[in-house]
């Protein structure tokens, strides 16, 4: 099948046929964090010439619990991603739940990304999709592969088709998600670089009762299985020590064996479509 066209972000091009990283923790968790975390990730992808947008979310609206912690909020967290943007060089994205909230956070993200839940949502979609910014639309996990084309026409209307599509996981009964390969090819035919979410593809969401649990040691093996089968790039959330994690440890990867991973999969992504 064809490779869609690449998408241009500053001076990264992102997919036709190279790959590219998106990461960093699931949320703002302090002042200091996001700038660490991005630092050493933009160590390591600099050995490797691999292209990388830092991803950090202000506020975690999709939450298990009401005491679930959420972030620092807009205006706080932004600023807090602005510095990274300013000092790093590198770009940001960040997830957007309300259209109130899409103006503020295309002043400071490059990608403005929709949630896997709000996919759906109509106006959230077109608002981002407004601002010029390139938006990475998350699957729903309630959606079949083929069901994402509308959304993504949505966001086309506006004239922007700086766009990515991203597969995180299909619900596969309770408090389980599961990867159809299957997926990758169908959505690669609406014409946009796809992104495998390969960390939320190992959750388990609402799986420990008032928070999401996960699988991180499959993440080893769905990332590789991914890269064969011919995704644009790839989504992980990272930490230093996921046990500490203020959201979605359980299926964050341990960011002192991101390096090894990624030699792995760059050397499958050589060989498979070199």
């Amino acid at each position: 099948m064809k490779r869609p066209a690449a998408v241009r972000l500053g001076s990264l091009r992102l997919g036709g046929g190279g790959l590219f990283l998106i990461a960093g923790p699931c949320v703002i968790e302090n002042e200091r964090h996001p700038m660490e975390i991005a630092k050493r990730l933009q160590d390591v992808c600099s050995r490797f010439g691999l292209p990388l947008i830092f991803k950090a979310s202000y506020d975690k609206a999709n939450r298990s619990s009401i005491g679930s912690y959420r972030g620092p909020g807009v205006e706080r967290g932004l600023a807090i991603l602005g510095e990274v943007k300013a000092k790093l060089g590198l770009p940001i994205l960040t997830d957007v739940h309300e259209t109130g909230h899409v103006a503020r956070a295309a002043e400071v993200a490059d990608v403005l990304q929709i949630p896997a839940f709000l996919c759906r949502q109509t106006d959230l979609v077109l608002e981002a999709a407004r601002t010029g910014r390139v938006v990475n639309v998350k699957k729903g996990q309630f959606m079949a592969p083929w069901d994402m084309k509308g959304v993504m026409e949505k966001a086309a209307t506006t004239g922007n088709r700086r766009l990515l599509v991203t597969e995180r996981g299909f619900t596969f009964g309770y408090n389980n998600l599961i990867v159809d390969p299957r997926s990758f090819p169908v959505l690669r035919s609406f014409g946009y670089p796809v992104v495998f979410d390969v960390t939320h593809s190992v959750q388990r969401p609402g799986g420990l009762g008032d928070r999401s649990g996960g699988e991180a040691h499959f993440i080893d093996t769905l990332g590789p299985a991914g890269v064969a089968a011919g995704v644009d790039g790839l989504f992980m959330e990272v930490h230093e020590n996921p046990a500490r994690a203020l959201s979605d440890g359980p299926n964050a990867y341990r960011l002192s064996k991101l390096e090894r991973l990624l030699r792995r999969l760059l050397a499958i992504h050589a060989a498979a479509h070199g």
